[in-house]
């Protein structure tokens, strides 16, 4: 672990590798888990008011279960989330050529809206966790799910933070991003001396 920033960032975020391969993994981090994906109470808002925007992308099912349960749910947990299908995939999800893909993030790549998905969503494979003291601490989750972007990911010799670099700029910005960089020389230094 480091800290940057006051953040506490897991290594592996700097060291293991991750590229995102829809053809591999068909969009499956939409439609497993135990929970919707994780919201902050300002995301909330912003998928009641823009629900207009996406709501054309969305399945039958999905557009049911945000009508019948909101726009977010609380999780067994006590945590905001995206509400679910039947107990699976994600309700701002749909299917196109057999991968499961993010509705909310189709109408914003057409224009329709500002805002691009869950940072969660947008920040996998990495989760925050916030810490009683105020800190966020940046893990790396390892997923069976997907196997196939971490192959990928060697493959092209990405590490995770650089595969997810749009969300961390976004959640944390540029400098944060930067320092991330920083860290990753200075490690790989240290493992030539």
């Amino acid at each position: 672990m480091i800290e940057i920033d006051g953040k506490i960032v897991s290594t592996d975020i700097l060291t293991e590798h991750f590229c995102c391969d829809l053809d591999g993994c068909r969009g499956e981090c939409c439609v497993d888990g135990n929970a919707g994906a994780p919201l902050e109470q300002e995301e909330a808002v912003v998928l009641r008011t823009e629900y207009a925007n996406y709501r054309p992308y969305m399945t039958s099912k999905g557009i049911e279960a945000v009508e019948r349960d909101g726009f977010a749910v609380i999780d067994c947990d006590g945590d905001l989330t995206t509400p679910l299908v039947d107990n699976a995939e994600c309700a701002y999800s749909y299917n196109e050529g057999g991968i499961t893909l993010c509705a909310v993030e189709r109408a914003w790549r057409e224009g329709r809206t500002l805002f691009r998905k869950p940072v969660s969503c947008h920040l996998y494979p990495i989760r925050l966790v916030n810490f009683s003291n105020g800190t966020i601490g940046l893990n790396y989750h390892r997923w069976s799910v997907c196997a196939p972007a971490r192959i990928c990911g060697r493959k092209s010799g990405l590490p995770v933070y650089r595969a997810v670099k749009d969300a961390l700029v976004r959640r944390f910005g540029e400098d944060f991003y930067k320092a991330l960089e920083c860290a990753e020389e200075y490690m790989k230094n240290e493992k030539q001396l």
